[in-house]
């Protein structure tokens, strides 16, 4: 069988270092907000060329805390793409805000900056954009409009660790980039995991008191806070994983060469755009045969995923802010089209070829 991702093989491949770290961890006996988390956030913070990170307790978290930290609540709208994960839309109802969707360019699947500004009301404070599948969104034209309204902005970076436009790296371009550390991303920990980056100290502050029950310490309590701090076991195994990250990315890149070179005119690859940097959380093909070719490769025991079979708006949790089918045309069209294929960098070019052949052998029949 071929699996979506194959995580087994990743650890072993780290298995002495993370043991040797945990063990440390534990004999250390400081376990919440450690020396790891700090190196960690040092790390990050370096990497992505901002002055601060802070670590968080989820992806959601991070955009949740980031959208609070901001002063964003009751009455306030956040625009953002209806072509996501739900705990984007997620965060922005937490704080009490209205979610304002746009819809998505139809070849990158990210929200498309041509529909914001018509958006834009006396009551939005910050536009949320997604960096879909490993692809940075066109930063140059949201920061653009975010400047001109005077907008934050918050860059949801959870599928994207590494990805960057002319060598400047996602999540550096905003007010705040939000990472996941869910096991299957790119930079994955062993449970739940995140990191807000930010260049504004002031802010970076502010994250951190939310993060630990609304207190900088000393059982002060300057607002209503959270729990939610990014755990010290974690840390230490995603500053293990981070070494790895760059040669883990180009993996995946190479993998997706591969898909493009092999696919290209049966389905509709992944665009490949001029100093863009895509670092292929998926690799999501597009054909009106989708279902087609996911029975295919469920009959050759392949593994595949829709990601994301029913966009935000029309999502019956959402029902009560009255969008319709047809309302987002894109993404509603995209929905129905899109699979997403194994793309790990451990998996092989002889299991590419075989996912690449089922797929030509089932269009064919067609």
């Amino acid at each position: 069988m071929i699996q979506m991702l194959d995580l087994e093989n990743e650890f072993l491949d780290i298995k002495d270092e993370v043991i040797e770290t945990v063990v440390d961890i534990l004999k250390s006996t400081k376990y919440i907000l450690g020396p790891n988390v700090a190196e960690f956030e040092k790390e990050v913070a370096f990497y992505h060329g901002v002055s601060h990170a802070a670590g968080v307790s989820s992806g959601t978290d991070a955009l949740h805390l980031s959208l609070a930290s901001l002063g964003i609540s009751e009455g306030d709208e956040v625009i953002t793409s209806p072509f996501t994960f739900f705990a984007t839309v997620e965060s922005i109802i937490y704080v009490g805000a209205k979610p304002v969707f746009v819809d998505i360019d139809p070849e990158t699947m990210n929200i498309d900056p041509k529909g914001i500004s018509e958006k834009i009301t006396d009551k939005t404070k910050a536009i949320l954009n997604v960096h879909l599948f490993g692809l940075p969104c066109d930063m140059e034209a949201i920061l653009d409009i975010a400047n001109k309204a005077g907008l934050y902005v918050v860059e949801d970076c959870a599928q994207a660790f590494g990805a960057s436009i002319s060598d400047k790296k996602v999540g550096s371009f905003g007010t705040m980039g939000c990472f996941s550390f869910y096991p299957s991303k790119n930079l994955g920990c062993y449970g739940d995991g995140g990191i807000v980056t930010v260049n504004d100290r002031k802010f970076n502050d502010e994250l951190k008191r939310l993060r630990n029950h609304g207190s900088a310490g000393n059982y002060v309590h300057e607002k209503i806070g959270f729990n939610s701090r990014l755990d010290e076991i974690q840390a230490g195994i995603l500053l293990i994983k981070l070494k790895k990250i760059d040669e883990m990315n180009k993996s995946r890149k190479k993998n997706a060469l591969l898909y493009d070179s092999l696919l290209k005119g049966y389905v509709e690859c992944p665009p490949v755009i001029d100093n863009f940097e895509c670092v292929y959380h998926q690799y999501t093909i597009r054909s009106p045969h989708r279902d087609h070719i996911k029975q295919a490769l469920l009959n050759e025991d392949i593994s595949s995923v829709i990601y994301y079979p029913k966009p935000m708006h029309l999502q019956p949790a959402l029902s009560n802010y009255e969008y319709r089918a047809g309302d987002l045309p894109i993404s509603e069209k995209t929905s129905s089209e899109v699979l997403s294929l194994p793309v790990y960098p451990t998996l092989s070019e002889k299991e590419i070829h075989k996912i690449c052949d089922v797929i030509k052998r089932c269009l064919a029949q067609l």
